[in-house]
């Protein structure tokens, strides 16, 4: 629960997305005066607005690349939630300047802009494949963790927390593969699928959304918080999808897209020596060091470390009856199968 925004004004940048939208309905549910919408698509505004209906919601069509328009967003603003980014592997792979453009510069405008306007708190949405980043898209992203981490380390007494919150695949989110899955099974089609034997983190909106109100209510400047999750082959996950819909299970193996990684990791060795484990996740504090090293060359201490990464190919493992149960709690899966299966008329 996000106690701290009663009567308070959340910006959401990227606010159209699965993320925003969730957020959004979670705060509306809290005593919150202004849930603000930075998003570039004006046709997602008008629809979430319809849906919605509630007067606290607020609109503004704009880009995170412009810092005036962000400038602007921020103002009198007290918490702000960015998740705006340009998200899908293959397309940063084509365009890596773009994604530099919006997952790093875009990102930078937001906290400039925050800090300018001297809003409290700062959470930023990464990803697993910030963690030895293979793609365009994952090192974009580990830089905008960077850039977070360093406002902090250059700002000891700022008046805006800037943190980050890191998680990996969030089941049916915009563009993820279940989705594409049920389009399938739909359509008669067979399943595609890259590799059957990689394996993903799996994990949920509502969980995702919980993590980013601990980040709120509990961050300082340059943290990171990393949900565990459970992971699973995607050929296990994809038997599972045709399991619930009552098909054969057939996979169409594509082959590995641009940069594709086999397994991912979420916290890697290196964050895990100094990490704080609390149960359900990872806080990874700043390493509030300055530039000068010569005071470690004496002092420092190596530590012993943990003896490898927390990533999907060593996660606690689900089979397909555990990742049916799983997917049965998504509402949109919920929702599939009941368009199937129609209560019959009395």
């Amino acid at each position: 629960m996000i106690h701290m925004t009663a009567g308070r004004r959340v910006l959401i940048t990227g606010g159209t997305g699965s993320f925003g939208q969730t957020m959004t309905r979670r705060l509306l549910e809290r005593d919150v005066a202004e849930v603000r919408i930075l998003s570039r698509d004006e046709a997602k505004q008008d629809s979430m607005r319809r849906t919605l209906g509630d007067q606290r919601v607020r609109y503004h069509v704009g880009d995170v690349r412009d810092h005036d328009t962000v400038l602007r967003a921020t103002r009198n603003i007290d918490f702000v939630f960015h998740a705006a980014a340009l998200k899908q592997v293959p397309s940063c792979e084509f365009f890596p300047l773009e994604a530099v453009r919006t997952n790093i510069v875009g990102s930078a405008n937001v906290v400039e802009a925050a800090a300018h306007n001297r809003v409290g708190s700062v959470v930023m949405l990464s990803t697993d494949k910030a963690v030895y980043p293979l793609n365009a898209m994952g090192m974009s992203k580990a830089l905008m963790e960077k850039v977070a981490q360093a406002h902090a380390r250059n700002n000891p007494d700022g008046a805006t927390t800037v943190s980050c919150v890191r998680y990996g695949n969030v089941m049916y989110s915009r563009g993820s593969v279940i989705p594409l899955f049920v389009e399938q099974i739909k359509a008669g089609r067979a399943v595609t699928v890259t590799e059957p034997t990689m394996t993903r983190f799996l994990m949920s909106l509502t969980d995702s959304v919980d993590l980013v109100e601990h980040a709120f209510n509990h961050a300082r400047a340059g943290d990171v918080f990393i949900r565990k999750a459970p992971a699973c082959t995607i050929s296990d996950l994809a038997e599972a999808v045709c399991q619930l819909f009552d098909v054969p299970f057939k996979l169409d193996v594509i082959g590995v897209r641009h940069s594709e990684k086999w397994h991912e990791t979420l916290a890697s060795r290196e964050e895990l020596t100094q990490a704080d484990d609390f149960g359900d996740f990872f806080r990874v504090p700043l390493d509030a060091r300055d530039l000068n090293y010569a005071l470690y060359v004496s002092e420092g201490d190596l530590g012993d470390g943990p003896a490898e990464d927390f990533n999907s190919a060593n996660a606690p493992r689900l089979g397909v009856p555990e990742i049916v149960e799983l997917l049965r709690t998504l509402p949109e899966i919920r929702a599939e199968l009941a368009l199937r299966d129609p209560v019959p008329a009395c």
